[in-house]
This record gives C-alpha cells, sequence and structure tokens, in this order.
C-alpha cells in the first residue's frame, strides 16, 4: 500500500523539484540584477569609489549565488530522497 501512495505521489515531487529549482533561478536572477543596477549608478554618482562599490557589489552577487544554488541543491536533494 505505501509504494502505491509513493508511485502516485512521485510525479507530483518532481513537479514540486522543478518549480523550486525555477523560483530559486528566478530569485538570484532579480537580486543580481537589483545589485547590478544600484551599483551603477552608486558608481555614477560617485566615480571615486568605483573600486570599492565594484568589488562589494561582486562579493554580494557571489552570496546570492551560492543561496540560489543551495536551493537548486535541497530541490535535487527532494526529488530524489
Amino acid at each position: 500500500m505505501l509504494s502505491m501512495i509513493l508511485a502516485a505521489v512521485a510525479p507530483l515531487a518532481a513537479l514540486g523539484a522543478a518549480i523550486g529549482a525555477g523560483i530559486a533561478a528566478v530569485g538570484a536572477g532579480i537580486g543580481i540584477g537589483n545589485i547590478g543596477s544600484s551599483a551603477m549608478e552608486a558608481i555614477a554618482r560617485q566615480p571615486e569609489s568605483a573600486g570599492d562599490i565594484r568589488s562589494n557589489m561582486i562579493v554580494i552577487a557571489a552570496l546570492i549565488e551560492g543561496v540560489a544554488l543551495f536551493a537548486v541543491i535541497v530541490s535535487a536533494l527532494a526529488l530524489f530522497l
């Protein structure tokens, strides 16, 4: 009986994992876009601090990518476990 229930739920798990990975990718794209636009605006206002702004932007973008990768891995684990 349990195997029948798990067989019926498997397609929904795949759909949930795909939606979760998609939401993580879209969220990361939006976050990095916002960071990029804010950094370009800040550099336009204060060109002398472009190096500091750029380095901070890269660190924050890497953190966002790490969170998105973590979310995709969790979605993949939910699919296979």
